[in-house]
């Protein structure tokens, strides 16, 4: 505990986001940091307590005090350490993590003014990459081969932790490029490509090799190797069936979230009238409208759930020139917090949570039930929506949904579907196969997909240490 009474004297300071009429213009990570005496002062404030709840709720048990006490003396490389010692890429979760540990922080319960983890998190990181204290391993090798499919966060943490153990590592993904999600969903201005880039040469340069455009059969698993890992997270978003769902306009979330991430990256290119350009002679166009540029530009925009994914449709269709955003959410309104006292600690607190994309601008609703898309000449002019209510279930089990108003209908011209993903059926698999991440608990967070991918490294390592 560096300073005893820093957390009595010293408030929590966030680094906050960008100007919003500054920000909305590009997609630029909208993140500021803060300088590094302010930094030092803020993980000063860890209180080191007796039980870190902060490390209990953690999904990858991340020694919090520890480095957030070497980061408050000035110990950089020292707080790093302690930091890489549990998470494999503390620069995706410094960036993207919910935080579970600030919610579990005792200063939080307390004072709802939680030690700024995350941020010193991503601080501790990026000065560890300035400072050439992230440098690539030699590695000695056992002479044992693994394929991971997917490259993904947990694939990507399977890849190293094995690879760290001398395992001949070949990575599989259908894409043009590693990340999965954290590259092809999560936008550019909640994490820059360049932060996956600079990561994925660093595991290049320590061996990992990657095949990318290479979809795998998980059925039919490449020959070679002495062990498996599937890692190909949860592809199927969650469909909303009702009349009017084949209207132009109406689009899956990550059509437009992960089509604009690879415009940005260059991966595709698009003409004045949103027709797809090859990148070269030898690429054929895909069929029908995977040749079309979704865009938001001049529209008002209707976003139907109302989670992380729903809040970037809501940045992206702000950058992409929309006219208006609506998010629509079928879940009563949490409560406006700090603390819901119907889900009381050590449940995560189901509060109003609020994101820079909602402070751009966002008309929010919630108790919306969606009844049917509405076109002229094929296209989307808006959607018919009901209001409802939620009433106990006599029987037990899942409330009762019941209409509490009149049906109305709200404008639209673009309506994304944010309502998570259907946790993927996986078949019986041999004993040296093995999966993490998503494709093994359904969808979930990032740091949760990477405590999967260090449980599934360790169960490979002791299933190819034991196998004759």
């Amino acid at each position: 505990m560096g300073k005893f009474k820093a957390f009595m004297e010293v408030p929590r300071q966030e680094a906050g986001y960008r100007p919003l009429h500054d920000r909305i213009q590009d997609f630029g990570e909208v993140e500021q940091t803060l300088n590094t005496r302010d930094r030092m002062m803020q993980a000063s404030r860890c209180m080191d307590c007796g039980v870190p709840f902060c490390h209990w709720a953690c999904p990858i048990g991340n020694k919090t005090p520890e480095w957030n006490d070497a980061l408050c003396k000035g110990e950089w490389e020292l707080a790093y350490r302690l930091l890489n010692a549990t998470n494999d890429f503390p620069e995706f979760t410094g960036r993207v993590c919910p935080a579970l540990c600030e919610k579990a922080c005792v200063l939080n319960l307390t004072d709802h003014a939680a030690t700024t983890n995350r941020e010193n998190e991503a601080a501790i990181t990026e000065a560890a990459w300035r400072e050439n204290i992230i440098r690539p391993a030699d590695i000695k090798r056992n002479g044992k081969s693994v394929a991971v499919v997917g490259a993904g966060p947990a694939g990507l943490v399977v890849a190293n932790r094995l690879n760290h153990l001398g395992y001949t590592i070949t990575v599989f993904d259908k894409h043009q490029a590693a990340g999965g999600l954290l590259r092809y969903g999560i936008p550019n201005f909640k994490l820059n490509k360049k932060i996956i880039d600079r990561r994925i040469a660093l595991l290049v340069q320590e061996g990992i090799a990657f095949r990318y455009n290479t979809p795998i059969d998980v059925t039919a698993l490449p020959e070679g190797y002495d062990a498996y890992v599937i890692a190909t997270g949860t592809p199927q978003a969650r469909d909303l069936n009702i009349p009017g769902r084949e209207l132009k306009g109406v689009h899956l979330a990550l059509e437009l979230l992960s089509q604009q991430n690879q415009v940005l990256m260059g991966e595709l290119n698009f003409d004045a009238k949103g027709n797809l350009i090859p990148l070269s002679e030898e690429s054929p166009l895909p069929a029908g409208d995977d040749c079309q540029r979704v865009t938001c530009k001049g529209k008002d925009v209707l976003v139907i759930g109302g989670g992380d994914t729903g809040s970037d449709c809501i940045g992206t269709a702000h950058r992409q020139g929309c006219k208006s955003v609506t998010q629509i959410e079928i879940m009563p309104r949490p409560v406006e917090g700090p603390d819901d006292p119907q889900n009381p600690w050590p449940n995560y607190p189901r509060v109003l949570k609020t994101t820079s994309s909602h402070e751009e601008g966002c008309v929010r609703r919630w108790n919306i039930n969606t009844l049917e898309f509405l076109g002229k000449n094929g296209r989307l002019t808006g959607v018919r929506v009901q209001p409802i209510d939620w009433t106990p279930n006599p029987e037990g089990g899942r409330p009762l949904m019941v209409e509490a108003g009149e049906p109305e209908v709200i404008k639209c011209e673009a309506c994304f579907l944010a309502m998570g993903f259907l946790k993927p059926q996986q078949p019986e698999f041999p004993r040296n196969v093995f999966v993490c991440g998503d494709a093994a608990s359904g969808a979930s967070l990032v740091v949760r997909a990477m405590a999967g991918g260090r449980d599934a490294a360790r169960k490979v390592h002791q299933y190819l240490s034991n196998a004759r």
